[in-house]
């Protein structure tokens, strides 16, 4: 394997000489440059890019720890960040829940990361970021130095899902809830609560976690007590699916026994029969940038600008739109 040493040899020059011209640093005359350049293109020269890494104590990798690679709503966030991420010098790894994540999380093997995985604790996250090590945070609120969180609007799009129904002359409302330690199900909650609050009315609150099952499971319930609601919020299209799916055996239709709304957009929404009203967002320009957030931080010595947040809109299908005043 030829070496910088071999072209210094051939090209009748200094390692240090070879050195500035691979890297196009130092003082070397342009011509000097361009002689050192083509004795190594001759010699078939590549320089050793880890250990040039290593001496920069750079890796010029991300990390994007996420829970799972399992649906649509993972893949096209993980879209968006390699789309931005190839446009640059960086590589990228995933570390879903089966990696050692926390062993390179918290090792540092990569130059910096994006955090979209609740089981990693936000006091790891808040001891690690730093000036060295800069974090974009996907999945919780925190802020610190060097560390960026890019959040989904969901108070927004949980306020349009609500009025959507309520404008519609829906008053007897049910909402599911997702997993109990997910921030995206608490402001979701919060926010669906608070405008009903607001218009004096009470909602049914069934707990779910974010599954399919959950959401039938809800759906079960709430046929059982014979009390139907005229439509029901899902934290997420995953349980609103679900809730359907348990409409359908009983023999109930959406919209016209009970409205069902959920969030997310995932791909099958619009192929549903019928097909779901939802909250959607573009994961994809989400993905990109969180990755171009993190990357121009770690290219430009920069400080992270003030919180964001990812705009959110409801898209109305047939699941949920109907009269519910001439009930």
């Amino acid at each position: 394997m030829t070496t910088i040493k071999d072209v210094a040899k051939y090209a009748k020059v200094s390692v240090t000489a070879v050195s500035y011209a691979i890297n196009g640093t130092g003082t070397i005359s342009e011509e000097t440059r361009k002689h050192i350049l083509q004795v190594a293109k001759e010699l078939n020269y590549h320089p050793n890019a880890f250990a040039r890494n290593l001496k920069k104590r750079k890796t010029s990798t991300i990390g994007v720890f996420i829970t799972s690679f399992g649906g649509s709503f993972y893949e096209e966030i993980l879209e968006g960040i390699h789309d931005a991420v190839i446009q640059t010098d960086y590589e990228m790894i995933v570390c879903p829940e089966s990696w050692t994540k926390r062993k390179v999380l918290t090792q540092r093997q990569v130059d910096g990361a994006i955090v979209f995985d609740w089981k990693i604790d936000s006091d790891t996250i808040l001891k690690l970021a730093s000036k060295k090590f800069p974090i974009v945070v996907l999945d919780r609120p925190l802020t610190a130095d060097y560390l960026f969180p890019l959040l989904l609007d969901n108070h927004q799009g949980t306020r349009e899902a609500f009025y959507h129904l309520y404008n519609q002359g829906a008053r007897r409302l049910a909402l599911v809830t997702g997993a109990s330690d997910s921030v995206d199900n608490q402001e979701r909650k919060q926010a669906f609560l608070e405008e009903a609050e607001k218009n004096n009315l009470t909602v049914s609150v069934y707990k779910g976690n974010f599954t399919e099952y959950s959401g039938y499971d809800a759906a079960q319930a709430i046929i059982a007590s014979q009390a139907l609601p005229d439509a029901v919020f899902c934290a997420n299209d995953q349980m609103a699916i679900g809730f359907l799916r348990a409409m359908r055996e009983h023999n109930l239709s959406a919209p016209e026994d009970i409205g069902v709304v959920g969030f997310d957009d995932i791909k099958i929404a619009k192929y549903l029969q019928p097909s779901l009203t939802t909250v959607g967002m573009s994961r994809f320009s989400w993905g990109a940038a969180a990755a171009n957030q993190l990357i121009d931080v770690l290219e430009n010595d920069t400080d992270f600008p003030e919180p964001q947040r990812i705009q959110t809109e409801l898209i109305a299908r047939e699941s949920s739109t109907k009269c519910y005043g001439s009930n």
